[in-house]
């Protein structure tokens, strides 16, 4: 699961870039209950739950989801792309997301692949990810190094287009489904929990999932 212990490799900072944070702030506010915080930089902020940052956003010409995973290297962020035109981050900070795995919070990653394969090779050796596959599961599943099995973090998928998909954990998935345009109905996963996959009106692609642990 992802954690706020930002051990390298693991996920760190996810950041929305739109071409209008109010919209943005309006939009999340009603599907997840997010609060939103203006940064001095012109279109950055910092999306809150309960009080704890939970996303960023930065200023954008479309609508993307970024994920950061914690480096090791002496710099605050860097934006990087992977061979297949994946766009992430590493984020080198004294402090990552203040809160994941619950309600309102990032809880999984999926990076979707034209050729998963050779994302895991990139990226694994990029962080030194461990990739785990799991009989009968589909994808191949990402922790950081040096990490036991319950820090699985998220997972590569074939798919003909390179994205991170990020999912929020929330209360009720049906609920929040028909606050957004759906692009994957709210469904049912053995082991895992009721997931949607929803889009912004930027065309930024998220899920949400009732995790069966929380």
């Amino acid at each position: 699961m992802i954690t706020t212990e930002y051990v390298p490799g693991a996920p760190a900072w996810i950041d929305l870039g739109s071409s209008d944070e109010a919209k943005a702030a309006e939009f999340y506010g009603g599907v997840l209950g997010w609060e939103y915080q203006p940064r001095d930089t012109p279109g950055s902020g910092v999306f809150t739950c309960a009080g704890l940052a939970v996303a960023g956003h930065v200023p954008a010409q479309g609508g993307s989801w970024i994920a950061h995973f914690a480096g090791t290297a002496p710099t605050t962020e860097v934006l990087l792309t992977d061979p297949h035109g994946g766009e992430f981050g590493v984020w080198q900070g004294p402090a990552g997301l203040g809160a994941v795995s619950v309600p309102g919070s990032l809880t999984w990653l999926e990076l979707h692949s034209p050729a998963p394969s050779a994302s895991a090779a990139f990226y694994r050796s990029l962080f030194s990810w461990e990739i785990r596959v799991i009989p009968g599961a589909p994808g191949q599943f990402l922790q950081p190094a040096g990490t036991a099995e319950g820090r699985m973090f998220g997972a590569i998928v074939a798919d003909t287009q390179a994205f991170w998909l990020p999912y929020f954990e929330v209360a009720d998935v049906d609920q929040v489904a028909a606050a957004a345009p759906v692009l994957l109905a709210p469904h049912d996963l053995d082991g895992v929990g009721r997931i949607a996959v929803l889009v912004d009106p930027f065309g930024a692609r998220f899920g949400v999932m009732r995790s069966v642990t929380s």
